[in-house]
């Protein structure tokens, strides 16, 4: 069982999607392992800067951004 699992607590309703995503990068760190989620956090950044150079692609960019440095950031710790 993961770290996640064991921890059942209430979320309020207005938080959970945050929670969702939080829990979506930890699954996805716990298949790929720290280090190739990091890679994957780092160039997931990189693309959503260059989409965001463009300006019809910040609407795309910038999510993929966010997520990548929270994905990064979660393979941190």
């Amino acid at each position: 069982m993961s770290a996640h699992e064991h921890c059942h607590h209430q979320v309020h309703w207005i938080f959970w999607p945050f929670v969702a995503l939080w829990r979506f990068l930890a699954l996805i760190i716990e298949i790929t392992g720290r280090l190739v989620g990091a890679i994957l956090g780092f160039a997931l950044m990189v693309v959503g800067l260059i989409a965001t150079l463009t300006i019809i692609g910040a609407i795309v960019g910038l999510p993929l951004m966010l997520i990548g440095g929270l994905l990064t950031l979660r393979s941190i710790f």
